[in-house]
């Protein structure tokens, strides 16, 4: 196995009864986050809500959170992640909520201990800008936004 990291995760009081984050498979990547909710919460189509896990983090500095949807939950009922990935920084020591939004067709009840989104660890690289007059040329050039073909 490669490297390892420690991540350190405190519960916090609304996440009294609840699991800590856990991967459902063996190979999974991304460890599922449970809804923190005091009650049910009823996200209506078109609506969104900042959820709370109920935890806080302290990670190594080459490492970020990122907050990614739950396929079941975007397949069957429309509900994903709004800033998705979104990301925990290795400085943020507040607890880890995650922005859903129901882009389904009807009202969704998130229930306490559902799970609503998963967390995968990243390595951040250590990354310094230069300023520069020119940039190297390339054959794309500066070509965007379907630049590299019609469909």
């Amino acid at each position: 196995m490669s490297d390892s990291f420690v991540v350190e995760i405190k519960r916090l009081p609304n996440s009294e009864g609840l699991p800590l984050p856990q991967k459902m498979s063996e190979l999974a990547s991304g460890f599922d986050l449970y809804a923190a909710v005091e009650e049910p919460l009823t996200l209506d189509p078109g609506q969104r809500a900042l959820v709370p896990a109920g935890l806080a983090l302290a990670m190594p500095a080459e490492l970020e959170a990122q907050i990614r949807p739950r396929s079941g939950l975007a397949f069957k009922h429309g509900i994903t992640a709004l800033n998705s990935p979104g990301t925990v920084d290795a400085d943020y020591r507040g607890e880890v909520k995650v922005l859903l939004i129901n882009h389904g067709q009807e009202a969704f009840v998130i229930e306490r201990g559902e799970r609503i989104a998963q967390m995968v660890f990243q390595l951040v690289p250590q990354v310094r800008l230069a300023e520069v007059e020119e940039l190297g040329a390339t054959v794309r050039g500066a070509g965007g936004f379907g630049h590299t073909g019609t469909r």
